[in-house]
């Protein structure tokens, strides 16, 4: 993996919309979430001509947001670049960006949800990649956030902690309360005390590997496409897996899970990882790991992996960083998460 350069106070961050055109229509949110990036870390912002594009023009100029990628990688001045907010179809870019530029110039690149198509592709390209809050999701609600969160991010961008142990928020929030209401901007909706922390379904035996994952529903569009990894690429692989605000049914994600069975993934991988599922009731999330687990040791005949449930990441908050492409140690019998690889040079 081609690592990339550390983050610190005073780094310059490229913020683009690759996805969806939302800064133009909220834009209190947007702005609360670069002020936040500017005062708590110390980034100077930089937006790209996409950032407050409308939605429409967005939608219908997917090239001119993979140039702002491009151009964003290419820029020695720019340290590093993060999203402003997901959508649900980034992967129309992804033919646009010049994978030369980005292969010769790896840079810090983090969003979530749709930014799963081209974090997963630049992955296999290469490079690390970083699986964690947006400009509007996430970073603009900190302040409103545990500060312990606010640490956690610190920890893994800029004081690049390493090994870094994952530990669970004591609460959570599966919402944001309404970015058009100037008295309510950056609030976040009821925080769920976590009474059940990391979940660990299956397997005994510590493993580690590289985390590679994003939204289960996005990964979807990638299948089938010369995007999507080849055979040898899963070895030693742990994966992670959310689902979007969308909420695909716990059937559902058992039919997205049950293909990469079919794939010969599953029996190549080291661990797997799920999040928190959003707005799923106790009897779903049961149902959910049901399905799971029956895939893995009745359909598969896995049972020696282990298993993860109810990590902080993805589409409650607040949502931990994944390094995509660096090695994390999973030990099941201190129900640990340890992130062991340096995403940094």
């Amino acid at each position: 993996m081609k690592k990339v350069k550390k983050l610190k106070k005073g780094s310059n961050i490229a913020v683009i919309s690759p996805s969806n055109g939302l800064p133009s229509l909220f834009p209190q949110i947007y702005e609360l979430g670069l002020k936040n990036l500017e005062e708590i870390f110390g980034f100077n912002i930089i937006e790209l001509p996409s950032a407050r594009m409308s939605v429409e023009e967005l939608y219908k100029n997917p090239k001119l947001r993979a140039d702002d990628i491009n151009r964003a990688f290419k820029d020695d001045s720019i340290d590093g670049i993060i999203c402003s907010i997901g959508g649900y179809e980034s992967v129309r870019i992804l033919e646009y960006l010049d994978v030369n530029i980005i292969k010769n110039n790896p840079k810090f690149i983090m969003g979530f949800s749709d930014a799963t198509t081209f974090l997963t592709y630049f992955n296999k390209l290469g490079l690390v990649t970083f699986y964690g809050p947006s400009v509007m999701a996430g970073l603009a609600q900190l302040r409103n956030l545990p500060l312990k969160y606010t640490k956690h991010l610190e920890d893994i961008l800029i004081n690049n902690v390493i090994p870094y142990k994952y530990t669970p928020y004591n609460s959570w929030t599966e919402g944001y309360k309404d970015w058009s209401n100037s008295n309510t901007i950056g609030q976040c909706t009821e925080f769920t005390v976590n009474e059940d922390g990391y979940e660990f379904l299956l397997g005994k035996d510590e493993c580690e590997g590289e985390l590679w994952g994003g939204c289960i529903e996005v990964l979807e569009f990638l299948k089938g496409t010369k995007y999507w990894p080849d055979t040898d690429f899963w070895n030693n692989k742990i994966i992670f897996l959310e689902t979007s605000e969308d909420k695909p049914t716990p059937m559902n994600v058992g039919e997205m899970l049950r293909n990469y069975g079919i794939q010969g993934i599953l029996n190549k991988i080291k661990g797997l990882i799920v999040a928190r599922p959003k707005d799923y009731t106790k009897e779903e999330k049961a149902e959910l790991k049901k399905i799971i687990t029956d895939i893995l040791t009745i359909e598969f005949n896995i049972n020696n992996i282990p298993v993860v449930f109810n990590m902080d990441f993805g589409h409650t908050d607040p949502k931990v960083i994944l390094p995509i492409g660096c090695k994390v140690k999973i030990i099941p019998t201190n129900k640990e998460i340890i992130l062991v690889e340096s995403p940094f040079l």
